[in-house]
């Protein structure tokens, strides 16, 4: 696996090269616009994170760009599943074995699902999503009020199109966040949707807390100036996980009664692209075609996160090892059938 990222990152830097694209130089970080939103676009493309309500001291940027910090924690959110698909809620922290880079590592604590979600929703908002629009926007709405747990949990809400716009804070609030989608501008644009994932990465990076990005959208982007390996990167450095609700499907049965339309190359590689986010994180990805499986694929979101482990582990870092990628690996002892679901690696962190 570890192999598996590096190969997407030189595939990736090799497609950079020749796409002839140039990215923008650096610029100011963006400012919060009179309304409380923040607009981020390739005219601005600085990366710089954004300032959260409650931000967390360890973490920083040093002068090349990369996020640093101070605690060498890696959180480590598990999934199990039996193989009638059913969650697997008893294990202890002596069930699991873990293996960093093929070898065996003590495993610090074990947290279960009580853990405070800190949560970011990217919502496609491109001309490519107009046709099933409305009842995206309900659906997002009813997760968003079952996931929240008052007093506990926060979510943000970013549009995603030639821009990625922050629509709402992080808040645990509902009033806000169903303000924030039902002022929703209408579909416009392209989708740079990897520029969107590497914002919300830094934004959900300064909060403490299990950081879940969920992605509605059908996963084309053609608009980034961002390159996978560089959206993956920012993915792991947040600690974060990735669910997506993929809506390609659902615009197809709207459009033509069947789950497929014509499939092009554009598609397939979108499709490819929302399987890596997921697996390299430890999300899943959902394909609805109707209201009902819309409404379900965010209700099994919900049941993710409500049933999940959280291991810590806290590894002895070599200085010279640092910003270097490790592959985790995850088990449950003599209990092979067990289908477990979690991140596939992370980045070993800088000390300021």
């Amino acid at each position: 696996m570890k192999l598996l990222f590096l190969t997407i990152f030189a595939l990736s830097v090799s497609a950079a090269a020749q796409s002839g694209r140039v990215k923008p130089a650096e610029s100011p970080t963006p400012k919060p616009k009179g309304d409380g939103s923040v607009v981020y676009s390739p005219t601005n493309n600085d990366r710089a994170r954004l300032a959260a309500p409650t931000p967390t001291p360890a973490a920083s940027k040093d002068d090349d760009g990369e996020i640093t910090v101070d605690s060498t924690l890696v959180p480590i959110p598990v999934t199990v599943i039996d193989s009638n698909g059913r969650a697997v809620t008893s294990l202890k922290l002596s069930d699991f074995e873990l293996k960093i880079d093929g070898k065996a590592v003590e495993i610090g604590d074990l947290a279960r699902s009580e853990t405070p979600v800190r949560l970011a929703m990217l919502f496609d908002n491109s001309s490519s999503v107009v046709i099933a629009r409305e009842f995206e926007k309900d659906a997002a709405l009813k997760f968003l009020r079952r996931v929240i747990r008052p007093e506990k949990d926060l979510a943000s809400l970013f549009s995603v199109s030639t821009t990625t716009r922050l629509e709402q804070g992080f808040t645990s609030d509902i009033s806000s966040l169903t303000r924030a989608i039902e002022l929703f501008a209408q579909p416009t644009g392209a989708t740079a949707l990897l520029d969107g994932i590497i914002l919300a990465s830094e934004y959900l990076s300064e909060v403490p807390g299990r950081r879940v990005i969920v992605i509605v959208s059908d996963g084309d982007d053609t608009a980034s100036y961002s390159e996978l390996a560089e959206a993956l990167k920012a993915l792991q450095l947040a600690n974060a996980q990735v669910y997506v609700v993929k809506t390609t499907d659902f615009e197809n049965y709207k459009r033509t009664g069947s789950r497929r339309g014509n499939a092009n190359i554009r598609q397939l590689a979108a499709e490819r692209r929302m399987i890596e986010f997921a697996s390299q994180t430890g999300g899943s990805v959902h394909s609805p075609i109707d209201e009902r499986e819309l409404d379900d694929a965010f209700r099994q979101i919900i049941a993710a996160l409500s049933q999940q482990y959280i291991l810590s582990y806290y590894p002895d870092n070599d200085a010279d090892a640092r910003g270097q990628f490790r592959e985790i690996t995850l088990s449950v002892k003599d209990k092979p059938n067990l289908i477990v679901r979690t991140r596939k690696g992370y980045f070993v962190p800088k000390r300021r």
